[in-house]
């Protein structure tokens, strides 16, 4: 059962989520998180004693998030690799449909401090090691284009990330960021990966 004071922190790190992905972790302040929350500065600083450990929770919470609904795409598709990446792909994207800022909050990974990019690195080394395994398992079974499962992963991650958060390259190509537009990114973006992994 959630308590108020345990709803209490959640409101805090979603509003974070959707402040520092929306307009950047170093642009916005503490009392602007406490603003929306509708709580004091200091009910913040008591749950997070600082900027830093409010980002470090907002990607843990993230990462967990992300990893629950990984794990779900996999149960759920068939036992074909293909499929299972197709899943795994719409599953990681069909949140940043509903929530854009998502895509803000991956954007913003990229510029930080050492030490919350390692903290972030510990939390997603298991997902990345299991899926350069089931690549390197389903390469070798001839179920998918032999190449380095790692860098495959690699690449996946960075395209998927890079191209949907990247503005200026969509706003050349006239993408639009609404719901409709976000979709058919999905779509390109699935249909691009698979293309490179069909045997």
């Amino acid at each position: 059962m959630v308590t108020r004071r345990g709803m209490t922190r959640s409101a805090i790190l979603e509003a974070s989520v959707d402040l520092f992905g929306s307009r950047g972790f170093s642009a916005v302040s503490l009392d602007e998180i406490a603003g929306v929350v509708g709580v004091a500065k200091q009910t913040v600083l008591y749950w997070f004693p600082s900027k830093d450990e409010l980002l470090d929770a907002v990607l843990e919470q993230t990462a967990l998030e992300l990893a629950a609904v990984i794990e779900a795409a996999v149960r759920s598709a068939p036992d074909e690799p293909l499929a299972r990446i197709e899943a795994v792909i719409k599953a990681v994207l069909r949140p940043a449909v509903r929530r854009p800022a998502l895509l803000g909050l991956v954007r913003e990974v990229s510029r930080l401090s050492p030490d919350h990019a390692a903290r972030l690195t510990d939390q997603v080394r298991p997902f990345v090691r299991r899926a350069t395994e089931y690549l390197g398992e389903e390469m070798a079974n001839g179920r998918l284009r032999m190449a380095d499962p790692g860098l495959v992963v690699a690449l996946a991650y960075a395209t998927v990330t890079g191209i949907a958060t990247e503005p200026t390259a969509l706003q050349a190509v006239e993408w639009q960021a609404t719901t409709t537009g976000l979709r058919r990114l999905r779509r390109e973006l699935t249909e691009f990966l698979l293309a490179a992994l069909r045997p």
